[in-house]
């Protein structure tokens, strides 16, 4: 089951939700310069910046509800068609397996429920960023491109290793109910503990890489307050939104990795799935 192929077979609601999550990922990027003109304007004594903060923030609600009441039934619909079809593919008719892949397609579809906006939300909101950081101070657009290629080469490097850790647990995962029928207490504690064993695994590769991208996003975060003082005097307004920005910056790499480390794992669900 892969993602092209689900969007042919539903590809009206699909670019529906795609558009909405685009929209919403937009209003989102605006927050931090609406906020910033807010500030300037309450200190000037003006309060059609707050207006049109409030009514950013009323349109980011409608849009961002639409889409999740509209998403919740659209996914549970894609759930119900395509997890008896796969299951009925197993040969061996066996339990364990049919159950385990049936818990991988619920984890493949809560991933475009839930994950994939959020993907697509911080890839939008990370390109838009950039922009603006290049707008309002060259100094800090440099080093956010110099620190968004360090951090993809860390998990570009360790690709192959998160693949095969996720294979070797569902592995793992597909034996489960065997292991349980068997009612023998010395089989399953060596279920359990090679199960564990590949999910800590996977845990302290994402945690170091994890630690790598956070010690550059920290040092980042320092000279986007540093670097727009050097270059001269600004609004408290305008100073504000940017290290906003640099923040946001930080927010969407920093979760872009995780979403990788996902694609990764569904990548090996899916292809286990088109057995």
């Amino acid at each position: 089951m892969q993602l092209i192929t689900l969007f042919k077979s539903h590809k009206l609601k699909f670019t529906f939700t795609l558009m909405l999550i685009m929209v919403e990922a937009f209003l989102t990027l605006l927050f931090p310069l609406f906020i910033g003109n807010a500030v300037d304007g309450a200190l000037n004594g003006e309060r059609a910046g707050s207006i049109d903060l409030g009514l950013l923030g009323l349109s980011a609600l409608i849009v961002g509800v639409g889409r999740r009441v509209f998403d919740s039934r659209f996914y549970a619909k894609i759930f119900r068609e395509k997890g008896p079809d796969i299951l009925n593919r197993i040969e061996d008719k066996n339990p364990s397996m049919k159950t385990a892949r049936l818990g991988m397609i619920k984890e493949f579809i809560e991933f475009m429920e839930n994950h994939m906006p959020e993907l697509i939300n911080s890839s939008i909101g990370l390109i838009g960023v950039i922009v603006i950081l290049a707008i309002l101070n060259v100094g800090v657009f440099i080093a956010c491109m110099i620190v968004t290629f360090m951090i993809i080469i860390i998990y570009l490097l360790t690709s192959a290793q998160t693949l095969k850790l996720n294979k070797s647990y569902n592995d793992e995962v597909e034996k489960q109910v065997e292991e349980i029928a068997k009612n023998n207490d010395s089989s399953l504690r060596s279920h359990l503990h090679n199960l564990t064993t590949w999910n800590i695994r996977l845990s302290d590769l994402e945690a170091m890489n994890f630690s790598f991208s956070w010690i550059l996003l920290t040092g980042f975060l320092i000279l986007s307050i540093l670097l727009p003082l050097e270059s001269g005097a600004l609004q408290y307004g305008a100073l504000f939104s940017l290290v906003m920005y640099a923040f946001q910056y930080i927010e969407n790499v920093i979760n872009l990795p995780l979403y990788y480390q996902n694609w990764l794992r569904l990548q090996e669900i899916g292809q286990r799935l088109e057995e």
